[in-house]
């Protein structure tokens, strides 16, 4: 006896299946059956349908089902509506023990629900849950005719529940999605590797089509973006003069190159050009800076990106590096999950598996190579200070990913280390210890977290203390009330309650530095004073309780 289960975006529906050999058999009269609903009625009917109360109630499911788990609705749903295992077998005796405990079976969508299910009740009840390809053939049947199967639903109905659960779904998974924070990294890296290659090609291309005018300004102004700006500047080489120089000026940032650029200009070889020309060129060459300029700008809010989700791989690698290394992981989380050995070598996968085919040698880096480290190290040390800078990474992601404060503490003292280690490698100056380096980083780490700490707490007292000021002023002040003495507003007695408790702290401070330290002997006859003192006034408390029972 087999048994559906269907989870829709209206409700849950139970399913018994009365003759599916065409559909066991799954030839292609499987599939005529399913697509006529007057057939598949006589194969499958609807055992319970159990609907969501509200759109949330959906949600909830969803989610669950996403994830490969179950909820209390769903399970006793099942469990009220699903016969137990020997639920028929139990009459026939012929039947042998595999039989009946293989009786009642259930169908479901995927592996993971039907393990969810078997875990939850298949162990108590006997029932047989699966997730093979008849279950499959079939809710594929019942997934095109559920509509119909049920009697109270209208025709669009499931379409529109169907569409709300959808938007539901992914607004849900938009909101809650725990790397939200570095979409911007991710995002803004990949535009910088792409404007870096655009902007190059373009500049090229200004660089070949002004040349025909102008060809010795190449070699005065070898910067891409420089030479655009020159090009705005300049435009007709035949128009240039003395009074050109301070724009020329304000664009080299040097006189000497201005007066080359002037003397060029009057010497050169190149051919005349049209007016419709140069502004073209004019042009190309505005956008050009202009995406220079958006290039800038983009790499300052990586940058600030980083200090807040990644401030101290940012410091070890750099902003660039470590934003690289994070998109080629695709989450801080999953790099921080990383081992140093994968860290070292990310990025070099084809280089990994080339020499693991042809048994050569496999790579001593990948993305790190851009790291400023790996270019100061000598050749024979470039593997060695990959590998520590690799275990320094390492520490720097988990630190980031799992910290509750952003500070770079730890970044800047892992620097430290690596910079160390490469003039050990250099000079032989032995290194600081790790453990040492690590108790000074927590130490500093433990008061930026507590001054953060007191910052945040003063001003949520100063928005307190705002916000009580503001409920206590009065509609209007007149004459009277301006010449009566003002009364105590709560947050007045706020902040002469809070200078009493520092005035008292103080005292009490005082009075422990100026008394001198009592001796053992008084410190014992103190507390036996005290001690006789809480008996004596227990005993008074339970007299006087006594007499009142009395």
């Amino acid at each position: 006896m087999l048994f559906l289960l269907h989870e829709s975006a209206s409700g849950l529906g139970l399913l018994e299946v009365v003759e599916a050999d065409d559909v066991a058999s799954g030839v292609e009269e499987a599939m005529l059956a399913q697509s006529d609903f007057s057939r598949f009625a006589r194969m499958v009917r609807l055992k319970a349908f159990a609907p969501f109360s509200s759109a949330e109630h959906a949600l909830e499911n969803a989610n669950a089902v996403s994830e490969g788990a179950i909820t209390d609705y769903l399970r006793e749903f099942v469990e009220a509506n699903l016969p137990s295992a020997g639920h028929k077998s139990a009459s026939k005796k012929s039947k042998s023990a595999a039989e009946a405990a293989t009786a009642v079976q259930l169908g479901v969508h995927d592996q993971k629900t039907a393990q969810a299910l078997h875990d939850a009740i298949g162990a108590s009840t006997g029932v047989a849950i699966n997730a093979d390809a008849r279950s499959a053939e079939l809710l594929r049947g019942v997934r095109c005719h559920f509509e119909r199967l049920i009697d109270g639903l209208k025709a669009g109905d499931l379409a529109k529940a169907q569409l709300g659960l959808a938007h539901s779904y992914s607004r849900s998974k938009v909101k809650f999605n725990v790397n939200r924070s570095e979409t911007g990294i991710l995002n803004s890296i990949a535009l910088l590797d792409t404007l870096d290659k655009d902007i190059n090609t373009f500049a090229m291309r200004v660089r070949e089509w002004y040349s025909w005018h102008f060809p010795e300004l190449v070699k005065i102004a070898p910067d891409n973006i420089q030479y655009a700006r020159l090009v705005r500047v300049v435009r007709n080489k035949a128009d240039l003069s003395e009074e050109s120089l301070p724009a020329i000026k304000a664009v080299v940032m040097d006189e000497a190159v201005a007066q080359d650029i002037l003397d060029a200009a009057r010497s050169s070889m190149g051919t005349d050009i049209s007016e419709v020309d140069l502004v073209n060129i004019d042009g190309f060459s505005g956008r050009v800076v202009e995406l220079a300029e958006y290039r800038t700008s983009l790499q300052a809010y990586l940058a600030s990106k980083m200090g807040a989700v990644a401030p101290n791989l940012g410091a070890l690698l750099g902003d660039t590096v470590a934003a690289r290394l994070i998109a080629h992981a695709g989450s801080l989380t999953n790099l921080a999950k990383y081992p140093a050995s994968t860290v070292q070598i990310l990025g070099a996968e084809k280089a990994l598996f080339r020499a693991l085919k042809t048994k050569g040698k496999t790579p001593k880096y990948g993305l790190l190579y851009h790291s400023t480290f790996i270019g100061r190290a000598k050749l024979k040390n470039k593997g060695r200070i990959s590998r520590y800078l690799a275990n320094k990474c390492s520490i720097a992601s988990r630190v980031d990913c799992f910290s509750d404060h952003a500070t770079d503490v730890f970044g800047r003292m892992l620097r430290d280390q690596v910079d160390e280690r490469l003039k050990f490698y250099d000079t032989g100056a032995a290194p600081r210890k790790n453990t040492d380096v690590m108790q000074a980083a927590i130490a500093e780490a433990e008061a930026v977290a507590d001054a953060m700490d007191v910052g945040a707490a003063a001003a949520d007292d100063e928005d307190d203390d705002d916000d009580d000021t503001d409920g206590d002023e009065p509609m209007a002040a007149t004459p009277v009330a301006a010449a009566a003495p003002a009364a105590a507003t709560p947050a007045s007695k706020k902040k002469k309650d809070k200078s009493a408790k520092k005035a008292a702290k103080a005292a009490k401070a005082d009075a422990d530095v100026k008394t001198p330290k009592s001796s053992k002997k008084d410190k014992k006859r103190s507390r036996e004073e005290e001690g006789g003192k809480s008996a004596k006034k227990s005993s008074s408390k339970k007299s006087k309780k006594a007499a009142v029972v009395a």
